[in-house]
């Protein structure tokens, strides 16, 4: 709801609806309390229905030129000239008070009547105008609300008002009273004044229709409303809205005409404060229906309300015979006005959403004219029946059997939404159900949905999310077994058997003929690896030649649900949380004859919307760290391999003390200098609970680049360990970085400062202590926004750049990645990335403190038989790293094949896989290297090859890998090929510059505005990556990629692939021999090819394979030998100092 009153304008139109309700029944109710004080029986009862069938007929009468003005004029303006128009009434009206003019100010009802009549088709089209469609429903929740706020207030105010103003008084007749009551007319004068001056502020939503003109013959004549009762009833669910809600007035007009003589008669009540305080409990049911009919029906339409409405009115109905207290007859009134709330709330949300723009007016006033005819008929006949002697008892009775068979006949032409209401209702108690850019979703024609299948209970979800009924396909080895068949033929689903069987296909495009809307889930079966899989063609050929389109949507939320087909751990894990966001996505309409291609893509990008709604609402890194150690309780979080393991509490506890003894002086970019171990991670840990930004720095960089990065971030404090910088000095390592540093922190120090009585203390309070009183004590809060991290790229290609990431990006990469990985009980992630490296910091550091796995750390990601070792140790299953270390577990023949053999997930990235690597690791440990993608930029995970997956059913493979590619976007990731030059995307199999859309992208370059605007693009509310990679997507979306556009030379106006150069040289080299390309200046040709190579003594085998193996163009001008490439610390290669060393040889 603060979302609705945070909309501009919104606030003030809900005092306009609120004053505008007040003044009207303002009146209505001194002119009724009045006939109660002076009438009795069924002269009472005539007279009532005869004030509320003056208010009724102009609604009927206006019905042609109210929607005429509402959809030719700016409704704003509509609604100005309206309330200018009660304020004249209302002076009218007090005179006549003051006169006793009684018989005046009856018919004063019918001018205040014409007044709302013109206003209300304006009010209800505005609701779109302000709101959006996808707001529909709570906006008019919340208008519904304070109209009846400001009924049931008004009630209460002018009958106390009444009452007061007659307590001392005597009188007979009418012409009595209305003068002693006369000063509350200077209150209806006053609030109409306000109105008129509050709807001057309104904003106009739209212009005038100056082709539309109002023609007064086909008024008079009765065409006009013939007209607009033809556009009623050509949409059979604005019609059937329109009934139903004529029927729910109906029944309110002839309870509130009859009740008082109920109540005076029978119940023995004379006191109009009391009879109209009780009705006016209906009033605060229906506020109350009306919010909670808006929350559920929050970003949707949830129709399921209708039917269950429908059956408590009936119920409410029913009882108010029996109820003779003041106190029963107010709660069954209330109950009266709960369902009606929750019964009207959704059906004047469908009327809005059914219809189209320009006949919005014609619409609604439409809607008003049937509701008056059919209230006004009830009321005829309440006349009748009172004139022929039918006390109220019998009239209520009547009711009664008009809203039983109401209620049977909305249940009948509704019973999916009531059963799907009945699964929502269950699913809120465990899930929060967000439905984005529902307003997609064409009111009428054919319609074809396709998303991804990700549970059991998709079907559910899509269907709660829908405004209109769907029909869905399923596998007809589900449909036909016969304890589900009854539900299934019930939802009217379409069987289709394997292979999408012709008779199948064809009652898919017969339904979309028919303008209905049909679902089905491209990719045939149920994920089983939480990815999007192949789409199957079947939907194409059902599609064909349909008079229809394709609405593509995406579910997320039900990966690790019980109902989904993740790992017992990852559900566990999810359970665990109180609840769960599912969110459901619609795209823009697509052509009926989209390829499965365009349909992926289009699921894709809907995917990363799901995700940013989705990480709008997650923790912060600090939070999720302290709940992920707070989970893992006494068991092991950490370890060295050389060295004793941690457990959450003990590392939660540590980094608490540790955080405590940051001084207070120091920056907001603090400084760590650690190398991939437990102590590097409590000193990552402490920094974050104390609210500071990380910046892991690179301890293989230059002096000079570790100075200028230090200088960039602004750091005046470092946090190291002794041991370490001592090792690194024994390696080589410049120091004099700590040396200009104003704070030095020490790991030795502050842990030798913390006394074994305060770290038992805090082990105590960890243990004890609920989550959220550990991180009001500990924790500084943060926003989600906030910087998190800077890491400062590899470098491989020039300067490192300061990459800002917020908290959101990394928490949102991190759920990514457990998404795919679909952790399992057993797993334990080895961490030997340094921490500066992305890859490190985040997958192999962050991911399993958050989603508390155990993580065994060691400093040396080159030191493989150490690592061989911890992995046989701690039974490590998930390993990352680099192409280059992972060809050092190959060629190390200390580490045996057995001591990898717990691994379950080899993932590599940073750079290219060499296939060489590949294959020699496949040989050697019997083990999958998945190849991975991203950037310092992205987090850095863009996309990674999975397991394939076996459905054990079918026998048929879910695709999580391809050779020769980096696997397909991470949930919530999208990648684009573009035209480098225009920026067009591109189709499957064209190669073209790669952009990475997702919550992982980075927030900036730090203090570098120009750079980062000449990598980041926004587009529809996605803020692209620039890689400057060259690559293409297969038609299964899986992305290849080629080369660096930064590694291709121009040789002679052609533009040669260095990579593809190295690819074709490899495979007919010797292992050993690791050989690159690059570039120098030609004053001839522009550029030309120089290649590296180490091994000395093969030169000769390498001209071979060159001119065996490349064409002329593409042969290197000069062979380097050097004694080792070029790498950075990272393990990537480092083609800045390649380069340079080159160019220095030819000259």
């Amino acid at each position: 709801m603060r979302a609705l009153f945070a909309i501009k304008g919104f606030l003030l139109f809900s005092l306009i609806a609120f004053l505008n309700a007040f003044v009207d029944l303002g009146h209505k109710i001194l002119i009724q309390n009045t006939i109660f004080k002076t009438y009795d029986g069924d002269v009472q009862i005539m007279l009532s229905a005869l004030v509320n069938a003056l208010i009724l007929l102009p609604f009927i009468l206006m019905m042609t030129p109210s929607s005429f003005l509402a959809d030719k004029y700016p409704k704003n303006k509509v609604m100005q000239y309206s309330a200018l128009s009660a304020v004249v009434a209302t002076v009218l009206i007090t005179i006549f008070y003051y006169m006793a003019w009684f018989w005046a100010a009856f018919l004063m009802t019918l001018a205040l009547s014409i007044q709302s009549a013109i206003y209300s088709p304006a009010k209800y089209g505005y609701i779109r105008e302000v709101v959006g469609v996808k707001n529909l429903a709570s906006g008019n929740g919340v208008i519904q609300s304070v109209t009846t706020t400001a009924i049931l207030l008004g009630t209460l105010a002018f009958s106390f008002g009444f009452e007061s103003l007659l307590s001392k008084h005597y009188y007979y007749q009418a012409e009595d009273i209305l003068p002693l009551i006369a000063p509350l007319g200077w209150v209806l004068v006053a609030l109409s004044l306000i109105e008129w001056l509050a709807a001057l502020k309104l904003e106009p939503k739209s212009s005038v229709r100056k082709e539309q003109e109002f023609d007064t013959k086909a008024y008079l004549s009765g065409r006009s409303a013939v007209g607009i009762m033809k556009d009623l009833t050509s949409n059979q669910v604005i019609f059937r809205s329109v009934i139903g809600l004529a029927v729910f007035w109906s029944l309110c007009q002839v309870m509130l005409a009859t009740f008082p003589a109920f109540a005076k008669d029978i119940a023995g009540i004379d006191n109009t404060v009391i009879i109209q305080g009780t009705m006016a409990f209906a009033g605060i049911g229906i506020v109350i229906g009306a919010f909670l009919a808006g929350k559920m029906s929050s970003n949707y339409i949830e129709t399921g309300l209708v039917p269950l409405g429908a059956m408590g009115v009936a119920l409410s109905v029913a009882f108010v015979s029996f109820a003779i207290t003041p106190f029963l007859q107010a709660v069954n009134f209330f109950l009266l006005g709960v369902f009606g709330g929750l019964y009207l709330v959704p059906l004047n949300a469908l009327i809005q959403y059914h219809a189209k723009s320009g006949q919005m007016g014609r619409i609604l006033a439409g809607n008003n004219f049937v509701q008056n005819i059919a209230m006004l008929s009830f009321l005829l006949l309440t006349i009748l029946a009172a004139y022929a002697g039918m006390n109220s008892l019998g009239i209520f009775a009547i009711l009664l059997a008009v809203a039983i068979i109401g209620a049977i006949y909305t249940i009948t032409q509704l019973p999916q939404s009531l059963a799907r209401l009945v699964v929502s209702l269950v699913f809120s108690l465990r899930y929060r159900l967000t439905v984005l850019n529902m307003e997609r979703i064409p009111a009428s024609g054919g319609v074809l949905m396709l998303g991804n299948h990700i549970s059991w209970i998709d079907w559910a979800i899509v269907q709660m999310a829908s405004p209109r009924p769907l029909r869905f396909v399923m596998a007809k080895s589900i449909y036909e077994r016969w304890y589900l068949r009854f539900i299934f033929e019930f939802f009217n689903i379409i069987p289709v058997g394997t292979g999408a069987s012709k008779q199948a296909l064809d009652a898919v495009r017969e339904s979309l003929n028919k303008g209905e809307v049909v679902c089905l889930f491209p990719e045939g079966a149920i994920s089983r690896n939480g990815h999007l899989g192949e789409f199957q063609r079947g939907f194409e050929v059902a599609a064909a030649d349909a008079d229809a389109v394709i609405v593509p949507f995406y579910l997320r939320g039900l990966w690790g649900s019980r109902f989904s087909r993740s790992s017992d751990r990852l559900k566990t894990l999810r359970s665990k949380q109180s609840f769960s966001d599912l969110i459901v996505a619609f795209g823009e309409p697509l052509a009926i004859n989209s390829d499965r291609f365009a349909v992926k893509q289009a699921v894709l990008q809907l995917s990363v919307d799901a995700w940013t709604n989705y990480t709008e609402s997650l923790e912060t890194l600090p939070e999720a760290i302290i709940k992920g150690l707070k989970r893992q309780g006494s068991e092991m979080a950490a370890a060295d391999i050389i060295g004793s393991a941690t457990s959450g509490h003990r590392m939660l506890s540590a980094a608490i003390l540790f955080s405590k003894q940051l001084p207070a002086d120091y920056h907001q970019n603090i400084g760590i200098i650690m190398p991939s171990s437990s102590a590097g991670v409590i000193a990552n840990i402490a920094s974050l609970l104390s609210g500071k930004t990380l910046v892991n720095l690179n301890f293989t960089a230059s002096a000079e680049a570790l100075a200028a990065a230090s200088k960039k971030a602004d750091i005046n404090t470092i946090i190291t360990s002794r041991k370490f910088i001592e090792k690194l000095a024994n390696k080589g390592f410049d120091a004099s970085l700590l040396d200009t540093a104003k704070h030095v922190l020490y790991m030795e120090d502050l842990r030798q400062n913390i006394k074994k009585r305060d770290f038992i203390s805090m082990m105590v309070f960890v243990r004890l202590m609920p989550l959220e009183v550990i991180k009001a004590r500990y924790m500084k809060a943060v926003k989600a926004e906030d910087p998190a991290v800077i890491l400062f790229s590899s470098g491989s290609e020039g300067t490192p750049k300061g990459v800002l990431l917020s908290h959101r990006n990394v928490m949102s990469n991190i759920r990514q990645v457990a998404d795919v990985l679909n952790t399992e009980r057993d797993d334990v992630v080895m961490s030997v990335l340094p921490l500066f490296h992305a890859f490190g910091l985040t997958v192999t550091t962050f991911l399993p403190l958050v989603e508390s796995l155990p993580v065994i750390c060691h400093p040396d990601p080159t030191d493989v038989r150490n690592i061989a070792k911890g992995i046989a140790t701690f039974r490590g299953t998930i390993l990352c790293g680099t192409s280059t270390f992972l060809r050092m577990y190959v060629r190390n023949r200390k580490v045996e094949p057995l001591m990898l053999d717990s691994l379950r997930i080899v993932v590599s990235g940073a750079e290219k896989l060499n296939p060489e690597v590949r294959d020699s690791f496949k040989i050697k440990f019997n083990k999958t290297i998945y190849e991975g993608y991203g950037a310092t930029e992205t987090t850095p995970v863009a996309s990674v090859n999975i397991p394939d997956k076996l459905a054990p059913d079918t026998l048929t493979t879910q695709i999580g890998s391809k050779l020769g590619t980096v696997g397909m976007p991470l949930p919530g990731t999208r990648f684009r090929i573009v035209n480098p030059d225009t920026f067009e995307d591109l189709p499957a199999g064209e190669d073209g510059l790669i952009l990475i859309g997702g919550n992982q992208v980075m927030i900036a370059y730090l203090d570098d505005p120009e750079k980062t605007e000449s990598v980041i693009t926004e587009q529809d509310g996605v803020r692209w990556y620039h890689t400057g990679d060259k690559g293409h997507l297969d038609e299964d979306g899986f992305l290849v990629i080629v080369d660096r556009y930064s590694r291709f030379a121009k040789v002679g106006g052609e533009m040669i692939s260095l990579g593809a150069i190295e690819s074709a040289l490899k495979p007919h080299l010797s292992e050993e021999v690791d050989i690159l390309t690059t570039t120098v200046a030609d004053e001839k040709k522009g550029e030309k090819v120089v290649l590296l190579y180490t091994q000395e003594q093969a030169e000769a085998d390498i001209k071979q394979a060159i001119s065996e193996q490349l064409s002329p163009l593409m042969q290197p001008s000069k062979l380097l030998y050097v004694e080792d490439i070029p790498k950075l610390g990272t393990g990537k290669t480092d083609l800045n100092a390649a380069k340079k060393l080159a160019a220095h040889a030819v000259q």
